[in-house]
């Protein structure tokens, strides 16, 4: 299935209906889509919460660039999120709580439009669950600067645009990555985060 657009298509999935209307179409092809499940109890459960938000007329992604503090994927661009702890019960409870602790997204601000495919890491052995939800904007962020170097947001049509995205190998830390990267200014996206994207796309290019 396809994960990128032409950028006449990009402009005509983010811009052709209101902002409203696509956050309940995509709330509906979320609730009626099989996940795909990743079931391995050797894989360590965690959660992110995949922010959208409307921007001076436009839809944006929001994303954080991970500090050199943290124990795993020091410097990477990511969504909000960490491990599950027995205390969330629910994942989406541990993506809401990780977006508090890290960037100070109070989880009552934050409307859930449904999960995407749980994802495995290549390097930390992670079962990550995707969180789809919608923010307000503009947004007084608490960035915790031991986790977190700082906020990025991106206009959602400059990233399922296919003239910005590219199937790469990335190297890191000793751990080689081929997929699909995504670019915008000087950050670079890949990994699990490029993943989740490509099942974003994958669903909201069906809105066309």
């Amino acid at each position: 299935m396809r994960c990128t657009a032409s950028a006449a298509e990009a402009k005509s999935i983010i811009n052709k209906n209101p902002y409203e209307a696509m956050e309940e179409k995509l709330r509906e092809l979320l609730s009626q889509r099989k996940r795909n499940l990743i079931k391995d109890n050797n894989l360590r459960p965690s959660a992110v919460l995949v922010p959208l938000f409307a921007k001076s007329g436009e839809r944006h992604i929001l994303f954080i660039k991970r500090s050199q503090e943290v124990k795993d994927h020091k410097g990477e661009i990511s969504f909000p999120g960490g491990l599950w702890e027995k205390s969330d019960e629910r994942l989406e409870k541990t993506a809401l709580r990780e977006a508090l602790e890290e960037i100070g997204i109070r989880p009552t601000d934050v409307k859930i439009l449904g999960l995407l495919d749980d994802i495995k890491t290549t390097s930390t052995s992670y079962r990550v669950t995707p969180i789809v939800g919608v923010i307000p904007h503009p947004y007084p962020f608490t960035i915790n600067r031991v986790e977190v170097d700082e906020i990025i947001e991106i206009p959602l049509n400059h990233l399922i645009d296919k003239g910005n995205s590219v199937k790469e190998t990335i190297t890191r830390d000793g751990v080689t990555y081929t997929g699909q990267v995504y670019h915008y200014m000087h950050y670079l996206i890949w990994g699990a985060t490029a993943r989740i994207l490509s099942n974003l796309f994958e669903v909201l290019i069906r809105t066309l």
